[in-house]
Formats: C-alpha cells, structure tokens, sequence
C-alpha cells in the first residue's frame, strides 16, 4: 500500500467513526501535509501586477530614429521572486535587442545588470518573460574588490582588470539596447558601439524607462 493509499484508508475509517467532520480535517491534513510546490503556488503565491510603459531613449529621440516604438512591462509578485514580461511594439522586425536593470535611464546609466535578450518578429513586435528580482529591494553590491574572470579583452570594452567597491545602490530602471550597431544602423540609428551586450559591442539604447525621469526612482521602486 502507498503511503497516499493508507492515508486515505484511515481517514475513511475517521469518516466511519467519527462522523464526517473528523474524516474532513484527516483528509485535508494528509494532502496538505505533503507540501506540494503546485500547491504552495496556487494558494495565493501571486499578488497583483505592476504594469509601467518603457519609451524611446534619449539618444533614439536625439537622432529621431525609432518613431512609435515602445513596450509595455508587467510585474508580478511571485512566492519567492517577481515575474516581468516585456511587451514591445513599433521595433525594427526580426532584431535582436538586450535588456538591462539600470540605475539611471540616461547616459552614463550608473550600475547595471544584463537581464537577458530581446527579439522582435517580422512586424517588429516582442515579447520576453524573466523571474528574478524586481521590485524595491534590488541592488548590487561589492563589499571589496576580487579576482574577476576576463573573457572579454579586446576593444573597444575589454573586462575590467578588478571590481569596484560600493555599498548597497539600488537598481530601479530598465534599458532595451539593441544587439549591434549594424541593427540599430538599419534602424535610422547612430552606430555607435557599446558595451551593453554579452560580448560589449552592442548599438544605443532603443527604449527605457526614463519617463519615470533621470533620479533615481525608478518604476520597480514601486513594486513591494
């Protein structure tokens, strides 16, 4: 006999005994007692979403480049983390883009963090799903410097040679780079390059969240 088997044999014979409301309780202590993840999420684990729009960037709108484009983005609060989906619109079609958590949403951008890529399809629109951590409490810190791993060691942004020091600096905007200055050339864009790629030779900036203005309170300072 499994050890579900047995459990429901003796809450039948609760059901038997004692009447149904012992057997009620036996059944729901038995189920809920194995500690399913399914149904540790089902009960309750999401609250509801913050939703906040990214805009063209200061240097798209400087080179009047991009025209319509910009995204929409979603936050939802799960047990142990946040789900965001970013929804952009009125891209270049089939263009690869990198997301980035970003202190300031203009140049020089401050701390940031590569999230992950972006890709639009044929009518220039994408969308892309992460889980980590997006709301008030995401920052970087670097208590001192150590060694650091050097993939990258050619121009034009070959890795650094060590880490800064810095205290807790929270990271409360989103940047969209697109993935090389030859796309964003395409695009109407300058094709100057930057290191907001996994290789360090992306394009400009494409959107951000810089409506939300340059300081630092940015739109996940509003998820809690």
């Amino acid at each position: 006999m499994t050890a579900d088997s047995s459990r429901l044999s003796r809450c039948w014979d609760y059901w038997v005994r004692d009447g149904w409301h012992a057997a009620l309780i036996a059944t729901a202590a038995a189920f809920v007692g194995q500690g399913s993840p399914a149904f540790a999420q089902d009960a309750g684990a999401e609250t509801a979403a913050v939703t906040f729009g990214m805009v063209r960037s200061a240097g798209a709108v400087a080179a009047n480049c991009l025209a319509g484009a910009g995204a929409t983005v979603t936050i939802t609060k799960l047990a142990q983390a946040e789900r965001m989906t970013i929804s952009a619109r009125g891209l270049p079609p089939d263009t690869g883009f990198d997301v980035f958590v970003i202190q300031n949403p203009n140049f020089p951008f401050g701390m940031s963090w590569y999230q992950g890529d972006l890709e639009s399809n044929g009518d220039g629109d994408a969308t892309v799903t992460f889980i980590g951590r997006f709301n008030i409490e995401t920052f970087i810190i670097s208590p001192g410097p150590v060694p650091v791993a050097r993939p990258h060691r050619g121009a034009p942004f070959p890795d650094a040679t060590s880490n800064p020091t810095t205290a807790p600096v929270h990271t409360y905007h989103l940047g969209i780079w697109f993935n090389s200055p030859a796309e964003a050339a395409a695009a109407g864009c300058p094709d100057t390059v930057t290191p907001f790629n996994g290789d360090h030779n992306a394009g400009i900036q494409a959107l951000s969240t810089r409506s939300f203005g340059t300081g630092q309170f940015g739109p996940l300072l509003r998820v809690r």
